[in-house]
């Protein structure tokens, strides 16, 4: 799948973007609620995330919600910052947005689109916080291009990250969390915030569980939790 912003920028979206048939209700929230918590790129320059929810102290992105368990915990916790989730799996999607009606949160914009194009409009210094928790490893060799923990996010990450921000992260596959750890040593703008260079063998207490966490215990896998900041 092409996503085509309507500039020269566009990127190719491996994977998924539909599961099962979605129920009625999901599907209705998929036509009523989406429209109105969407972000929508402009033309051209830059997203104002604060413009997103004006209300918000602080604006913090997940990247790959999944399901949207972790990024709604986060909502509900933190009601005063603006949580923004990039995803393309249209059921991941509608299962966030039953939650968003359910609860009424009203501090959660999606963007449904590769969440690199997103990257690309958000101004400098604009997040306090950055989330990208079990995304798809790509085991095979010829596919580890496609993995999202690459130079080329970590370059966007530093540049709309604020000085001293957090940057988290979480992977249950054992080359993948390698990966991950190489690529944060190598890379200055980032500082580990843990243990056992950059990763934990546990989540902190304010890390809320996922269900792809849950089922990689479940089958005897090993997650593995980094944090880091944003050099200052």
């Amino acid at each position: 799948m092409i996503a085509d912003t309507g500039t020269d920028t566009r990127r190719r979206i491996y994977g998924r973007r539909r599961g099962r048939k979605l129920r009625a209700g999901r599907r209705a929230l998929m036509d009523t609620l989406l429209p109105r918590v969407r972000i929508v790129l402009p033309p051209t320059g830059t997203v104002d995330p604060r413009a997103l929810v004006p209300d918000a102290t602080d604006v913090w992105l997940e990247i790959g919600f999944g399901a949207g368990e972790h990024l709604a915990a986060q909502a509900r916790a933190h009601p005063d910052v603006a949580l923004l989730g990039a995803e393309v799996f249209e059921n991941g999607i509608a299962k966030l947005l039953a939650a968003i009606d359910r609860d009424r949160l009203a501090n959660v914009r999606l963007f449904v689109d590769d969440a690199r194009l997103l990257l690309a409009c958000l101004p400098d210094r604009c997040l306090g916080r950055a989330f990208i928790l079990f995304p798809d490893p790509w085991p095979k060799e010829r596919h580890k291009k496609r993995r999202i923990v690459a130079a080329e996010t970590l370059d966007q990450l530093a540049r709309i990250l604020r000085p001293g921000a957090e940057l988290r992260l979480a992977t249950d596959d054992a080359d993948y969390a390698d990966w991950i750890a190489a690529a944060l040593a190598a890379y200055p703008a980032f500082i580990a915030l843990s243990r056992a260079e950059g990763a934990w063998p546990d989540r902190p207490a304010d890390w809320p569980a996922t269900r792809y966490e849950e089922k990689a215990v479940a089958a005897g896998r090993t997650p593995r939790f980094f944090r880091l900041a944003r050099r200052r």
